[in-house]
């Protein structure tokens, strides 16, 4: 069962999340909080899988309460859900340890996915800001010794794991990967633990900051290669 926490300073937010989470007979809400402050006590007594958690609010932000989190060694997992998609505000909550970024408006399913994605240990981050955050992390003019060393490594990588990546790189969800290359979603999830494995790197943030790195943009078979 996963656990998760609701922060947001809006009543009617916090409500429609929690009966959104609520349905599904895999997770279960274990507390909600209307600020940064109310979000460290959750935490504190609840002890959630998965905290998702809002940017602006009074007292003490989200940004600042994930940091806070992340400092005392917390294992709860931020996802950050807002209505504001800025770069800047993407690389802030994942550089005060968010596992996360999705948007309030991203789909009912998007959102369900995301927190068994946080709670299983991968990085989620909703597709536009994956792929600005990611090619920013690559460097946009991707030096030529980072290129073919990410080359290298994505050799090694058969033809399906190459077609995951690429989707991965679209920041697409395991059922969105399962829906496009028609296999089950358990399958899926075995392609995207081999992939982690192979390359070397905690997560699918990572993963897809070394395909930008190889030139790989997603969108197709294999990957779609600049």
């Amino acid at each position: 069962m996963v656990t998760v926490g609701v922060v947001d300073d809006e009543h009617l937010v916090r409500g429609g999340v929690r009966m959104l989470l609520s349905a599904e007979p895999d997770i279960t809400v274990v507390g909600e909080a209307e600020d940064g402050e109310g979000a460290l006590a959750l935490v504190a007594e609840h002890d959630p899988d998965v905290l998702l958690m809002d940017i602006r609010m009074p007292r003490l932000d989200g940004l600042a309460a994930t940091r806070r989190l992340a400092a005392s060694g917390a294992r709860t997992r931020v996802v950050v859900l807002t209505t504001f998609d800025s770069d800047e505000h993407v690389r802030e909550a994942l550089a005060e340890g968010a596992s996360g970024f999705l948007l309030k408006d991203a789909p009912a399913d998007r959102i369900v996915a995301a927190v068994r994605a946080a709670a299983s240990g991968d990085a989620v981050l909703s597709g536009p800001a994956a792929r600005r955050v990611a090619a920013e992390l690559a460097g946009r003019r991707r030096p030529a010794d980072d290129a073919r060393a990410a080359a290298a490594a994505l050799a090694g990588l058969t033809d399906r794991e190459r077609d995951v990546l690429g989707l991965m790189a679209e920041g697409r969800s395991n059922a969105e990967i399962a829906e496009a290359l028609v296999i089950g979603e358990g399958t899926v999830k075995t392609h995207v633990a081999r992939v982690l494995m192979k390359l070397g790197v905690r997560d699918r943030l990572q993963a897809v900051v070394l395909a930008h790195r190889a030139g790989v943009d997603g969108t197709g078979a294999h990957g779609r290669y600049s």
